[in-house]
This record gives structure tokens, sequence and C-alpha cells, in this order.
């Protein structure tokens, strides 16, 4: 059975999901670990040791801020792109391999879900 988990925007995601919290797109992992139930990991420098470990939902509630949003569209991570490519806090090798995993291109698969998630 896939794990979920609820964002506190209300949108239920999975591991294969990307996010965008707080400005930067992440993945869910979750880890057994007494600590901890899940971890963002960056789509770029996850596993690197730049993963946001999180007790539990409501600790990742309390560190939801105003430019997190969950699950975009390919629109809308086509623009995150384009602005990102702008900000010097990125690297061009890091917006090019984000750009190669982000899904930017618009199918029905994406339709259905947007759909299903308003």
């Amino acid at each position: 059975m896939t794990r979920t988990l609820t964002l506190p925007n209300g949108e239920t995601v999975t591991e294969d999901d990307i996010i965008l919290y707080n400005g930067y797109p992440y993945r869910i992992r979750f880890v057994d670990d007494d600590r901890y139930e899940f971890e963002l990991s960056p789509l770029y420098w996850g596993n690197s040791g730049m993963d946001i470990p999180f007790s539990d939902r409501e600790a990742l509630v309390d560190q939801w801020e105003a430019d997190s949003r969950g699950t975009l569209t390919s629109t809308e991570w086509k623009q995150w792109l384009r602005e990102a490519r702008h900000n010097p806090q990125f690297t061009d090798a890091e917006i090019d391999e984000i750009a190669r995993v982000l899904p930017t291109t618009s199918g029905l698969l994406e339709r259905l879900r947007r759909i299903l998630h308003r």
C-alpha cells in the first residue's frame, strides 16, 4: 500500500509527487526512524544532508510558509523554472537537473488530478 501525507493545504501526496515547499521543489520520503515520521528531500540536493525531517504532520504545519504550495501544474512548474533561472540563489546546473525531473508537460493524468484535488 502506498503511504500518503496530507499537506497543510489539504492535498494528499505520495513519495512520487513533487511539491513546492518554502519556494523549492521537494519530495516526501517516509523514514524508519524513532524520532521522525517523514522528511522532505530537496529535488536537487536530496540525500546530501539537506533533507528536512519532521516528527509528524503537525511539525510540517508549523513550518508551512506562504511560499509553500504543494503540487503545481506543469504551467506553474514552468513558471517556477523561469523565475529560478533569474535567481542567483540557484546555479544553472541545479536548475537544469531540476527541469529534467519536474512534471512540465500537461497530460490526461495531470488534468484528472487537478480536477480531483479541487
